[in-house]
């Protein structure tokens, strides 16, 4: 009799235990925008500070950042796009980050699918200056935006611990 009831409890003990997965410490994230009929999408991983300083610690300026976490950061646009002066030909591109105290750059990279440390400067589609700023209070998780400015024009913006960055565009 004892093992009639044992063996469905630990069934279904254990099938609750498959039931409850751990959120990723930097779960997946997406930005939209529809500008003039055209979209313009951005997938990276949201990692959050967790107590930790980032920029100039976990992230040391004067090199390339993912923009993000684990895989690359990817763009995909239906539109040509001058993003800020660089022109983006409607595509897939990989976006990077030159991290400097005082100006970042937004780095489009044509090379796609890669995991976010894999950063080949040769295939770079361009750099451009972004504009910085800083929030009211920390910005605990990343977060990525694509905003609608104009009837033609948008912003990018990425916005993490102390830094709000951003970068204009034009849909072509």
């Amino acid at each position: 009799m004892m093992r009639l009831v044992l063996i469905p409890a630990i069934l279904v003990g254990a099938s609750c235990g498959v039931a409850q997965e751990r959120q990723p410490l930097s779960p997946p994230a997406q930005t939209s925008v529809t500008i003039s009929g055209k979209t313009i999408t951005i997938k990276y991983a949201a990692p959050s500070m967790r107590g930790r300083k980032i920029f100039g610690g976990l992230e040391p300026y004067n090199k390339v950042w993912r923009a993000g976490a684990n895989s690359a950061t990817a763009l995909h646009t239906d539109a040509d796009l001058d993003l800020n002066g660089l022109a983006v030909p409607k595509g897939d591109y990989t976006v990077f980050v030159w991290l400097d105290p005082n100006q970042w750059q937004l780095i489009v990279n044509k090379q796609t699918g890669q995991w976010g440390l894999e950063y080949h400067q040769d295939r770079d589609l361009g750099r451009v200056k972004m504009n910085m700023g800083k929030p009211a209070a920390p910005i605990e998780t990343y977060k990525m935006t694509l905003s609608a400015t104009g009837q033609n024009t948008g912003k990018l913006q990425l916005e993490w611990e102390n830094t709000i960055a951003w970068v204009p565009f034009t849909v072509k």
